[in-house]
């Protein structure tokens, strides 16, 4: 049924629709399906703020949408997630498309799109998507960037080891035996003899160049930490 057809009283008459949205990076598929079950149309809308709201004003010419089911609504859902939670509609995350209905009718972003409906419609969908503005949002986000400085952090300290391991045996004596700390900051003033070779000139500069990450990225969760108050 195109929107043409359906008479304009719509949503004004007071007729509930349902609308689910299956998410990607650069465009979002969406279905409306009517209170008994129909599939009223389908549509594929831009991953843009513009976008989002093209799909409400296209979904309510049909009818009123009060609920929605969108897939992934904490990564490429956020974002129309958000916008209709804005609009006062109830949004369900729904991140597992019905195997059943997949195996049936195969795999389309559309058939996706209708069964996030269909799932709201049945009232298996319980999950309802968190808002993502105020402070647990804001949280969430400074421990993603906190846990990512660590997994850094432990990372550039194995490689520092490595090189130090396979580095001219005057200078990895010199290194031995030190603590984490002390290592690390004696790796970050590093300074080559005159007479150094290409390769030991090399491995300095690769320790020193790790050492200065290491540093800057033990610093990254104290300032993360900070942020939070």
């Amino acid at each position: 049924m195109s929107p043409s057809s359906l008479p304009d009283t719509a949503s004004s008459c007071g007729l509930e629709v349902v609308l689910g949205v299956d998410t990607h990076r650069d465009t979002h598929s969406a279905a409306v399906v009517s209170a008994l079950g129909v599939l009223l149309d389908t549509r594929t809308f831009p991953a843009t703020t513009k976008g989002y709201r093209a799909m409400l004003g296209w979904a309510r010419r049909y009818g009123m949408v009060r609920r929605a089911g969108v897939e992934c609504t904490g990564s490429y859902g956020a974002g129309p997630s958000r916008m209709l939670q804005g609009q006062d509609v109830e949004v369900f995350d729904v991140n597992q498309p019905d195997k059943r209905a997949r195996r049936t009718r195969g795999k389309t972003d559309i058939f996706d799109a209708e069964g996030a409906a269909r799932t709201v419609l049945s009232g298996r969908a319980t999950v309802v998507a968190k808002t993502g503005t105020g402070l647990v949002e804001a949280m969430r986000l400074l421990k993603l960037a906190r846990d990512s400085a660590v997994n850094a952090r432990t990372k550039a300290i194995n490689q520092l080891k490595a090189v130090i391991v396979g580095a001219d045996p005057q200078l990895r004596e010199s290194l031995a035996g030190l603590g984490p700390a002390t290592l690390i900051r004696r790796c970050a003033g590093l300074a080559g003899p005159e007479n150094a070779t290409a390769v030991e000139q090399t491995v300095i500069y690769t320790l020193r160049l790790l050492a200065e990450r290491i540093l800057r990225l033990k610093a990254e969760p104290y300032e993360l930490h900070d942020s939070r108050h």
